[in-house]
């Protein structure tokens, strides 16, 4: 039994695992297939679309489930057991929608509009942000992608990486330099002759989700496709609600661990061993490994959870909790990471064979420490905080002094 069921607190919890459970098991069918082609898993969000998953955060008011951030990390770790990449991929989709809901940055009407959308056609919708010409956005670089002003509207070119769903998006959004106003604005963008996707994803891991780039050239929109600025002196959607909704990234992550988790125990079950003349289950340094990954995870998840409970409950907290959202992302992804090396260690050379899924998982749960934010930026900003607070203690010892 997994330990994702220790997360569960009541009736509906258990449901919602159920349903994820379901969708998990399809897809995990074919996970391998589209993992060694990279090609876009369509069939997996065709199931997705049918069952509903696409609207699972989506006001209610506008014909969603509207989930709580608790269980949609729920579904989403175990969706990610079955496939991390289509876990991942839809994961974006979820997170911007999530966002959405909670910072309603749009007009209203825009926003129920492309809701209405998901529901009644199943679309999706990210946000393409990367370039590869700007470098680190979140670093501080300057986006190359230019939107001028013209009679009616705005002419838009430019170069998106990592532009995930890509190859099944309608339309989506893009940041670009308003050129006129020298200001930093999000832009609905309908996928048209002057948008051109271009398949570059082929990447270590994570290998079905299209991240491929998406060049727009000249690309004219109306003047009411401007979605709203993000530079300016109050936090964006971005940053709003301390980026919670940014949590179903380490929860994939997880989910694929405890799906390395899951396979390694039936494995030692049911691998004998001639010298030991048992399985190697019993072997001690089989059940050191094994107590660590059980460790490991609980943690983890504890973390996770427990800070998304925070979240939904007191709605007076949501934007104080930077830190510990980064903290939560930092922990569980690079415990991920060791969970599988655990379990490769345990399966030994077998683990690099491709017909096991260790090897796929351990390529996967790498992607996650290249997900904002990195682990630097993390340490960096823990370390900040933790200055600035001794600074100030020392200031007002002072005072008092």
């Amino acid at each position: 039994m997994s330990q994702t069921n220790n997360a569960i607190r009541n009736e509906r919890d258990a449901e919602l695992v159920a349903y994820a459970n379901g969708l998990s098991d399809i897809i995990k069918r074919t996970a391998a297939k589209y993992d060694e082609t990279g090609e876009f898993p369509f069939e997996h969000f065709d199931l997705l679309e049918r069952e509903g998953y696409l609207k699972l955060v989506l006001p209610k008011e506008y014909g969603g489930d509207e989930l709580s951030l608790y269980e949609i990390l729920l579904v989403q770790e175990r969706l990610a057991q079955g496939s991390g990449s289509t876990a991942l991929a839809v994961g974006w989709h979820l997170m911007t929608f999530f966002n959405l809901r909670f910072s309603r940055p749009w007009k209203e009407e825009r926003f129920e509009r492309l809701c209405r959308d998901v529901v009644e056609h199943g679309s999706v919708l990210n946000v393409f942000a990367s370039e590869r010409e700007a470098g680190n956005v979140m670093r501080g670089g300057k986006l190359a992608t230019v939107a001028r002003m013209v009679r009616g509207g705005y002419v838009i070119s430019g170069r998106k990486a990592f532009a995930t769903l890509a190859p099944i998006v309608k339309h989506f959004t893009v940041l670009a330099y308003v050129e006129d106003e020298d200001r930093i604005a999000e832009f609905l963008i309908e996928k048209n002759e002057a948008v051109t996707i271009i398949e570059t994803w082929n990447a270590l891991g994570m290998r079905s989700t299209g991240s491929h780039d998406v060049e727009l050239n000249n690309a004219f929109v109306a003047e009411d496709a401007l979605l709203a600025y993000t530079d300016g002196p109050t936090s964006n959607r971005f940053t709003a609600n301390s980026s919670a909704y940014s949590l179903q990234i380490p929860a994939i992550y997880l989910g694929i661990a405890s799906a390395a988790r899951d396979f390694i125990i039936d494995y030692a079950e049911n691998k004998f061993s001639p010298s030991l003349g048992n399985v190697i289950s019993e072997a001690p340094h089989v059940k050191q490994k094994i107590g660590e990954i059980e460790i490991h995870l609980s943690v983890a998840r504890s973390l996770l959870y427990s800070l998304a409970e925070k979240w939904d409950s007191d709605v007076n907290l949501r934007t104080q909790l930077v830190q510990e959202v980064s903290i939560a992302k930092y922990t569980v992804c690079n415990t991920a990471v060791k969970v599988v090396e655990l379990a490769m260690n345990i399966a030994g050379g077998n683990a690099l064979n491709k017909d096991l899924p260790l090897e796929r998982y351990f390529r996967d749960v790498q992607c996650g420490l290249y997900n904002p934010p990195h682990n630097d930026m993390v340490i960096n900003q823990v370390a900040n905080v933790a200055i600035d607070q001794y600074r100030h203690a020392k200031k007002e010892e002072l005072i008092h002094n």
